[in-house]
């Protein structure tokens, strides 16, 4: 079984567009109970991903991942060239549900922004991963997820079991594939060694 890493992004940085494009808004400034929203956020609020690097080879079907094998045709073609892996679950934690929750009925609009600001949050660290990844490993491909073109979303459940994502991250997988907490991502990154 691969070693499994963990990473935290405490303060990963958001962009104003990218939270009002998740609020369905435009502009290039948060109004100002967006600003509200963010200011109150649990200083607990922090960014985690467990990974790990597989050898990734050719099977009759399609691919080897090094902890799965899929017949994806999308997937090979966007690892073509690269001779491992990292395969990641990142999120934003528990607090951004905690906080849609608590405003669903008294304040709509709060719990709008917070859905958008833990959707924002979520992607931003894992921008901040696949920067660390670069730096680590060198040249990679962009980050494909289960659910994405051809590769199933099935797939989740042997992430989370390569991963150990419930005791690593605390993310844990329902019966219909959906991840909580829901600001929580699953991706594979194709990388070539250096030295390649």
């Amino acid at each position: 079984m691969a070693a499994v890493f963990v990473n935290t992004y405490p303060n990963p940085i958001l962009p104003p567009r990218e939270i009002l494009r998740y609020a369905s808004c435009k502009g290039d400034a948060l109004p100002p109970e967006a600003e509200a929203c963010l200011k109150a956020l649990p200083p607990t609020v922090c960014g985690r991903v467990c990974w790990a690097a597989f050898e990734i080879g050719e099977t009759e079907a399609g691919l080897d991942l090094g902890f799965a094998e899929t017949d994806s045709q999308k997937l090979k073609k966007n690892l073509t060239g690269c001779d491992q892996i990292v395969l990641f679950c990142a999120t934003a934690g528990v607090e951004f549900d905690r906080m849609v929750r608590r405003y669903e009925r008294v304040s709509p609009s709060k719990a709008l922004w917070y859905q958008s600001i833990g959707a924002a949050y979520v992607e931003a660290v894992c921008d901040a991963f696949c920067e660390d990844i670069r730096a680590r490993f060198g040249e990679t491909r962009p980050r494909f997820s289960p659910g994405y073109g051809d590769l199933p979303l099935s797939l989740q459940t042997e992430i989370c079991r390569a991963l150990q994502c419930e005791k690593h991250v605390g993310v844990t997988l329902n019966a219909d594939l959906f991840m909580t907490p829901s600001k929580s991502v699953t991706a594979i990154v194709g990388v070539k060694r250096r030295n390649a």
